[in-house]
């Protein structure tokens, strides 16, 4: 988006027009100011134990390098002690009887191994052997174990080791607990987990013990008092975005031009969703996340622009009872939408893309071509996505890609090419709509091809190319005429193939840069799939 921003703002410049241009905008789609757009506090979890103190690292401190390092027993004992305020106790312990092997830690981490051995009821007995093992991995298990006890739980008395992973996740602790091997960054998740859990018998979370035992600076506390962001999937396998609590985030289709769509009965029932300080999953991209000003004031948290809301219908984790709602509310899935729908009263929905700027089409293009060059390309640049992601409603199989006559790829709907207008400024506006009674903004229920399109025969061509590219056929629909040889290249790290539904033709299984051709002499409408990729990577070839 940042890329095509610049573009229309150069080209805006270039023209010598005053549209405003889209860097002046927050993301919410309003004029950016300081007091409008407020900042939110986001940190991964790692960042958040790190600025804590609690997560300290080597000596280059807590570094990538670091966190991809597997978690020791001798790094859990310690951060068991952190937890409990034991650390410095245990730092100038000055008892000589240690486990056997204590000569494998650094210097200054003995005396930690004599405490332990002194102080059986942390639970660190050793091995059965009078060793301790101090660099030996933990699993999950185990470090979730060391997590509970530091909560006040003790293994053979609250819970059986072996259902510690199911004890663990009845008290908020299981984000981790798949991770094998695992990595001082799983810990990372597991040390914010316990800080916001509440210990044995207590009324208040673990933190906050530790902010009054001066373990921790309370402005450093901040960072874990807000909203978290976890990652959770629905039934069918998608990836969507959640709070803390495992209740699904949602957009409103009708937030475009103004952000505060949802008033009333409809913030009843869909509550805006809102944190000042928000711990997010490692790899999401911390800039993604910001704050829209509502008209009563209130704040609200946006991805990619867009305001975030739950539901209240939906009762518990996993719920996501209000995905393609009124076809207006849709989860924010991961990754998130390439291609998505916004809201109009006087057009309905209509394509944007995942930022909410509006997508067109051109009235004068054929299928599966584009007459827009030169000039027209200046005010309407196109527009691609690497790869399709749409919201519930809209079939991933009806967007596809063209290769322009310069070599550049552009994305395609129902064979049609898409493109921005260049004096479109920021999300929610629609200044092309309509201009030259050939531009239109495209509303996914009712179009159903161009004029031209509509009364153009099909291509003549002796070879096509499909390409088989971040999961999808480059053409979800080709129509060729009888005799055509088609080619399948395939472009991904994955083994691809094309099988015909009816039988009549199969390509061999493709690695990445190999191709495969078939020629259709028969006309007719053949719809084919990628079989090790079945579910969601179809197409169809029209031969007349």
């Amino acid at each position: 988006m940042k890329k095509r921003r610049g573009r229309l703002l150069s080209i805006a410049l270039t023209l010598g027009l005053t549209a405003v241009p889209l860097a002046a905008f927050a993301e919410g789609g309003q004029p950016s100011t300081a007091a409008e757009t407020p900042a939110v506090q986001t940190a991964t979890a790692a960042e958040a134990v790190a600025e804590l103190g609690i997560l300290k690292g080597d000596g280059k401190g807590v570094t990538e390098a670091y966190l991809e390092q597997t978690t020791t027993r001798l790094q859990a004992a310690i951060l068991m002690l952190r937890l409990l305020g034991k650390e410095q106790e245990a730092l100038g312990f000055q008892g000589t009887a240690s486990f056997a092997d204590a000569d494998k830690a650094g210097k200054a981490s003995r005396p930690i191994l004599a405490y332990l051995k002194s102080n059986p009821e942390f639970g660190w007995g050793g091995t059965g052997t009078g060793k301790f093992e101090p660099t030996a991995p933990v699993t999950a298990q185990q470090l979730y174990k060391v997590m509970l006890e530091s909560l006040g739980y003790r293994s053979g008395t609250d819970f059986a080791y072996n259902d510690t992973l199911s004890f663990a996740a009845d008290q908020g602790l299981f984000r981790a607990s798949g991770a094998a091997p695992f990595t001082n960054r799983d810990l990372a998740v597991a040390l914010t987990e316990t800080l916001r859990a509440t210990p044995k018998g207590a009324s208040g979370i673990l933190l906050h013990d530790l902010v009054e035992k001066k373990v921790v600076s309370a402005d450093h506390a901040k960072l874990l008092d807000g909203q978290r962001i976890d990652i959770s999937q629905t039934a069918a396998g998608d990836s969507y975005l959640t709070d803390g609590k495992g209740m699904a985030l949602y957009l409103f289709t009708n937030d475009m031009a103004d952000l505060s769509a949802c008033q009333g009965a409809c913030l009843t029932n869909w509550p805006a969703f809102y944190s000042d300080n928000l711990v997010i999953p490692y790899g999401m991209n911390a800039e993604d996340f910001g704050v829209s000003i509502r008209s009563d004031g209130a704040k609200q948290l946006t991805y990619k622009g867009w305001p975030l809301y739950t539901f209240l219908k939906d009762t518990k984790a996993g719920d996501a009872n209000g995905e393609g709602a009124n076809n207006v509310w849709f989860l924010i899935k991961q990754p998130f939408y390439t291609i998505g729908l916004g809201t109009n009263a006087e057009i309905g929905h209509y394509l944007v893309d995942s930022d909410g700027v509006s997508l067109y089409y051109f009235d004068k293009d054929p299928k599966g071509a584009s007459v827009c060059e030169g000039d027209c390309l200046v005010k309407w640049p196109v527009f691609h996505a690497d790869r399709t992601v749409v919201p519930k409603g809209l079939k991933a199989e009806d967007f596809g890609e063209i290769t322009r006559a310069d070599g550049t790829k552009q994305t395609t709907f129902k064979g049609y090419p898409l493109y921005y207008f260049f004096q479109d400024a920021k999300r929610g506006d629609l200044k092309g709509q309509s201009v030259g009674e050939v531009w239109f903004a495209v509303n996914p229920e009712t179009f159903s091809g161009t004029t031209t399109g509509k009364s153009t025969p099909a291509p003549v061509a002796d070879k096509v190319t499909i390409e088989m590219k971040g999961y999808q056929f480059s053409q979800a629909e080709l129509t060729v005429k009888a005799g055509t040889t088609i080619e399948f290249i395939n472009m991904d790290d994955d083994k691809h193939n094309a099988v015909a539904v009816d039988g009549s033709f199969e390509t061999e299984l493709l690695n990445k840069g190999q191709s495969a051709t078939i020629k259709l002499d028969k006309p007719g409408v053949y719809d084919y799939y990628c079989a090790p990729h079945k579910s969601h990577m179809k197409g169809r070839i029209i031969v007349e």
